[in-house]
């Protein structure tokens, strides 16, 4: 069978006219904090090979300024002098060792700059931005739109395929095209046919500076999410518009990144926006890109072959499975490590100036450092639970050729992933669990569940090492009356499911705290059903608005009253995700859940919890208190074998027990199979 009979839309060509796309697959554009570090283009070339050895038809790599305004912060990316061209030629050249294509994206941040040379449209600072913009002058507008033209003309000289110009999310070619940042008089102002001028001549000026033989994306912000948003009828006029310039390809860019509407997290259904881009087919003759939680080659596939795009745009599924698209071309989409959409190792990285990587994939962006050569030294290593730890140190340390015997003393595989992925929003967690049981079976890892190990167990069976990654114990707080029937922990709940009434308290407003209130309030999950998803975050899917936002959303009382409490003074959510917590903690508002900080805990007596907030006495009448007041490491057989002379490793939440961080026990276990 032919590799595209599998996934015969997903895997087609694409001819562009000048030159021919392998497959329909961008990866798209990501910032991966590579381009800033001293040697990072070396690390980086590793990177973007790695995708190219997989099977992508074609990269977008992250966003690089074509200016010094441009920048996304004061050492940022800048692609502007003939000397910036070298280091870009590793990467080009690193990735036409495969039948890959490769665009650089030129991003000029405008307001989103994090520096105070920052320029926009009109001088309106971003709410998520401390620094206020300067607006471009008529001169300095021309000068800019030479700027991308010779920025794309280095691209070319550095090897590229082509560039893909930014025009979404908020950046500065979207401030000048929506009324919401663009407040101006003159001739880049008023109509849209003024706004979207800037955009326009940018492509128009790199045609001309490029020829005919060179690819250029123009990633258009096909729905804006925000309020002062295009409309679709401005949408359709710039897109032809762009078209008409020169333009290769369009791709679909969603939201700003200030608006107030989840685009990417794991809560968003999958191909959640591609009906935006269904809805502009047929507008424009050049081929359309769909983008956004595609995660799948199923879906991929399902999207391309209903007509609602010509090609799909995976971003983190690229740093999730570096093979995405041969394993799906090669019958294996089993084998495929899915992104989980949970932003935490990839986005949270990135704005906090860290290198990004991936969750579920800790080798991503360190493909030259993290690495898994064959064993000459074959060892017999025993590993005790088959949480996230655990079986990252079983499929690695098996690849380097050990042997590993898993233990768990449950009756499935995945620890504390077993619980989350109830939560609604979290269904993901389904796709994590299942990777990882199909690679302990295609590297011959013994697994055996309901199979309690002690330490002296271990130690006859002779193994040359045990790796403990037993995971955490819920903590009891020393709160009078902790011991009442109607307190339960957050395993009796996403664990054994007791029933639980119609007002409760919880305490503790960690991760596992919001976990556990969002699923106790929603009794469907928007994730799985999109309709109510879009009413939940009022999106407006016939478009009859600007920026396709709903002018009112009304959401349903909640059967349940939840209580979220936690004793720190900070805000309700603040320790959560960076570009995540937001959309738990407007989750919960929505479902009416009452979030109280600065709480000190008295006593649970008859269906009572007596507590001070701020200082100020309050009692909760609730059915049940729920505790998620954090985990103690779960470490005693480690200590045990160590003192019995075993040789013995320390790994995950039995290491470390601050908040469930599956992060860092799965990079905690690649790391010791790579040295072990």
């Amino acid at each position: 069978m032919s590799a595209n009979q599998y996934f015969p839309h997903l895997l087609a060509p694409l001819d562009l006219g000048f030159t021919t796309l392998s497959n329909r697959v961008l990866m798209g554009s990501m910032h991966t904090g590579l381009e800033e570090e001293r040697n990072g283009f070396e690390k980086l070339a590793a990177f973007y090979e790695e995708r190219a050895k997989g099977g992508v038809g074609l990269i977008v790599t992250g966003g690089i300024s074509p200016n010094f305004r441009g920048r996304v912060a004061p050492f940022g990316g800048e692609l502007s002098k003939w000397w910036h061209v070298k280091k870009h030629k590793a990467v080009t050249a690193a990735v036409h060792k495969y039948p890959t294509k490769i665009c650089l994206q030129l991003l000029h941040t405008g307001r989103y700059g994090f520096h105070p040379f920052s320029v926009s449209a009109s001088n309106i600072k971003a709410p998520i931005n401390p620094f206020k913009p300067k607006a471009l002058s008529e001169k300095q507008i021309w000068k800019t739109i030479n700027d991308f033209a010779k920025s794309s003309k280095l691209a070319q000289d550095a090897g590229y395929d082509g560039v893909e110009i930014m025009g979404s999310e908020g950046y500065l070619i979207n401030q000048f095209s929506c009324k919401r940042t663009n407040h101006r008089t003159d001739a880049w102002g008023g109509s849209i046919e003024n706004r979207m001028r800037l955009g326009v001549e940018a492509v128009k000026a790199t045609r001309e500076r490029v020829g005919k033989n060179f690819i250029i994306i123009f990633r258009l912000s096909m729905i804006d999410l925000v309020e002062g948003g295009n409309t679709w009828d401005e949408v359709i006029t710039m897109a032809k518009a762009i078209e008409a310039a020169g333009a290769t390809i369009i791709n679909t860019g969603i939201g700003w990144h200030e608006a107030r509407v989840p685009t990417i997290a794991t809560s968003v259904p999958r191909a959640a926006f591609a009906w935006v881009t269904e809805k502009l087919m047929g507008e424009v003759n050049v081929p359309l890109v769909s983008t956004n939680r595609i995660n799948t080659p199923e879906v991929a596939e399902q999207i391309l072959a209903s007509g609602q795009s010509d090609m799909v745009s995976m971003a983190r599924p690229f740093l999730a499975d570096a093979h995405f698209v041969n394993k799906a071309a090669e019958n294996r989409a089993d084998e495929i490590n899915t992104c989980i959409g949970c932003n935490q190792a990839c986005l949270d990285h990135v704005f906090k100036q860290q290198r990004a990587t991936c969750l579920v994939n800790p080798q991503a962006c360190y493909e030259t450092e993290l690495t898994f050569d064959k064993t000459d030294n074959v060892k017999r290593i025993a590993v005790i639970g088959a949480g996230p730890a655990g079986l990252a140190f079983s499929c690695y340390a098996a690849s380097r050729g050990h042997e590993i015997e898993l233990f768990d003393a449950a009756d499935e595989i995945g620890g504390q992933f077993n619980y989350a992925k109830q939560v609604p929003g979290k269904e993901e967690f389904y796709e994590t669990l299942r990777y990882f049981k199909k690679q302990l079976q295609l590297l011959n890892v013994k697994v055996n569940l309901n199979n309690y190990q002690d330490s002296e167990s271990l130690i006859a069976a002779g193994f040359d090492d045990v790796v403990v990654a037993t995971g955490i114990l819920p903590r009891t707080p020393a709160i009078k009356g902790i011991d009442n029937d109607m307190v339960l922990s957050y395993l009796d709940v996403l664990k054994y499911h007791k029933p639980v009434g119609e007002r409760v308290a919880i305490i503790g407003a960690g991760g596992i705290g919001f976990d556990v209130a969002e699923y106790l309030v929603q009794e469907h999950s928007t994730t799985t059903t999109p309709e109510l998803w879009y009413k939940e975050w009022g999106i407006d899917t016939s478009y009859q608005h600007p920026g396709a936002l709903e002018p009112f959303i009304e959401n349903e009382k909640p059967k349940r009253k939840v209580f979220l409490l936690q004793r720190k003074s900070t805000k309700v959510g603040a320790g959560l995700g960076k570009t995540t917590g937001w959309i738990h903690r407007s989750t919960l508002k929505n479902h009416d859940v009452t979030m109280l900080n600065s709480v000190e805990y008295d006593s649970i007596e008859n269906g009572k919890l007596c507590l001070n907030v701020n200082g100020a006495p309050q009692i909760l009448d609730v059915d049940n208190i729920i505790v998620c007041a954090g985990q103690l490491s779960n470490n005693e057989l480690y200590q045990q074998l160590i003192d019995q002379g075993q040789s013995a490793h320390l790994i995950g939440g039995a290491d470390v027990a601050a908040e469930l961080d599956a992060k860092r026990a799965i990079r905690q276990g690649a790391e010791l199979a790579s040295t072990i």
